[in-house]
């Protein structure tokens, strides 16, 4: 069996197309909005709602963990359009999404399984996942006789993305899951040198859980992605093998599992 994994697309539905070329099964681990292209910041929603320039402003003051002035900006930018509500930002946001998740879906394999990221929105994949994609959150499935059990989301965070969950919840959906081969998430499990993005300079969120539940069911595989540049991309915890799948957006590559 050849499976591909992909995490953290962010727009790019030209390399999902073929992303699962030659494999039995494509697997997404999320993130397939972009909401701004941290290295181009012409392409995604932000720079289509309001321009590159604004853009570039609104990453720099993320990027210097300025989060307030961040939020404060965006007010201004969607007071500055006529949306200063909440109703209206939301509106504009979702008509965006879905344009990109019907690209997305649309490039998706047969058959795919996939699962959310913290940037994604679940409550609109079912009006875009068609027959011979699956989507998991909490769920396991057979995939050539091995057992791969799914966790969508993130925990929250000062960045404050769509689909963060609190610490309770998440590990409840860790716990559903049971004995696994192959323990897919968004996050990391809570290993430093997995959570630390050496260009962001920050550690992202891991997981606990993951990490206690790797601990306890000795998978074989735990595949993530969530941190774009990690320190270490992949490391052992006793018998598991912990691997960030990569940045698909930046590599236009899968990173492929055999057995």
């Amino acid at each position: 069996m050849r499976v591909h994994v992909v995490s953290d697309v962010h727009g790019d539905s030209r390399n999902l197309a073929t992303a699962g070329d030659g494999a039995d099964a494509l697997i997404c681990l999320g993130d397939l909005v972009l909401f701004v292209d941290y290295a181009d910041h012409g392409r995604g929603i932000l720079p289509d709602l309001f321009g590159a320039e604004n853009a570039s402003r609104y990453v720099e003051l993320r990027a210097a963990r300025r989060f307030d002035e961040a939020r404060e900006f965006m007010a201004g930018l969607w007071a500055g359009i006529g949306a200063a509500e909440d109703g209206g930002r939301a509106a504009l946001l979702e008509e965006a999404v879905r344009r990109q998740y019907a690209e997305l879906f649309a490039a998706f394999p047969t058959p795919t399984y996939a699962t959310y990221g913290n940037v994604d929105v679940p409550r609109l994949w079912p009006e875009y996942a068609a027959e011979g994609t699956t989507v998991l959150d909490g769920r396991t499935v057979e995939i050539g006789g091995l057992r791969f059990g799914f966790v969508g989301g993130g925990l929250p965070s000062p960045m404050r993305t769509p689909y963060e969950v609190d610490e309770e919840t998440y590990a409840a959906k860790v716990a559903a899951l049971g004995e696994v081969d192959v323990l897919c998430s968004h996050i990391p499990p809570l290993v430093p040198d997995l959570c630390y993005d050496t260009v962001a300079r920050r550690f992202e969120r891991g997981s606990e859980a993951l990490l206690e539940a790797i601990r306890a069911v000795r998978p074989r595989y735990a595949l993530f992605g969530h941190v774009h540049q990690p320190l270490v991309r992949r490391t052992r915890i006793g018998p598991t093998e912990c691997v960030n799948v990569g940045h698909f957006n930046a590599t236009g590559r899968p990173w492929v599992l055999e057995w």
